[in-house]
């Protein structure tokens, strides 16, 4: 990752230290919270001593919590800011979300970027007797899911590069796509169709069809997805969701962004 350069061409440590900021919060925010330091420091790519400063400066002013033992979680300040911003947006998504549910009859999702994952952030589930395992908080991979090779698909060689470098490419089930080569094809067609199918890739047994969440300059900030039960949803069925998808997901990128 590169820093920010002034007109003199040196780095500019103040863009440097907020972009190793900003991955601090987001490692503290990640599931299974309190974190330990260590923990906190290789999820954002920060010397631990540099991960102590941010925290402490963090925790001093409410964004951060300390339960000790060098251990850290989301503090108070940001819980109210992330339910400011829930409750400011919740409506109209609820919405759209709720509406792409009836059209499909399947589990609907959506998830936002946080760093070199995704944070399912809303679920809709389908009205069946088989549920997803999938829950509001849980983090998914970006190389398996069909909303991460959304995401992946939108960014420069560069940021993919990133991505996988720090996450990988884990195999998940016997159908996850662990080969870099193989991977770019798919994000290739992932562009060119506007919407990823995860067929089985993730989870044994559920496909899903998402489409990409971008902002006014064409940057990922996630997805919105549709899941079925692989018997109850063939990979032809799940790919025929693909239209309402997109215009969800055009239609809460009018809402968010």
């Amino acid at each position: 990752m590169t820093a920010e350069t002034g007109g003199n061409g040196r780095s500019s440590s103040a863009g440097n230290a907020v972009e190793k900021a900003l991955r601090v919060l987001e490692a503290v925010s990640m599931p299974g919270a309190p974190h330990r330091l260590a923990e906190i420091a290789a999820t954002a790519g920060v010397p631990k001593p540099s991960a102590h400063r941010i925290l402490g400066t963090f925790a001093d002013r409410g964004f951060v919590h300390s339960h000790g033992g060098g251990r850290y979680a989301p503090g108070p300040r940001l819980r109210a800011m992330a339910a400011q911003v829930a409750g400011d947006d919740d409506r109209g998504v609820d919405q759209v979300l709720t509406e792409l549910q009836r059209q499909v009859g399947h589990t609907v999702h959506l998830a936002l970027r946080a760093g070199d994952r995704a944070v399912y952030t809303h679920k809709v589930e389908a009205d069946q007797p088989f549920r997803t395992s999938s829950r509001i908080g849980m983090w998914l991979p970006l190389h398996s899911t069909a909303i991460g090779k959304c995401v992946l698909a939108h960014l420069g060689a560069g940021e993919v590069d990133d991505v996988l470098g720090a996450a990988g490419q884990a195999r998940r089930t016997p159908a996850t796509i662990t080969e870099r080569d193989r991977l770019d094809t798919e994000l290739a067609e992932v562009r060119r169709r506007g919407y990823a199918v995860d067929d089985e890739e993730n989870e044994p047994s559920i496909r899903c069809v998402a489409a990409p969440l971008l902002d006014a300059s064409g940057r990922p900030v996630g997805g919105v997805s549709v899941s079925g039960v692989a018997f109850l949803v063939g990979r032809e069925q799940i790919e025929s969701f693909a239209p309402e998808v997109r215009h969800a997901a055009q239609s809460l990128a009018a809402l968010l962004l």
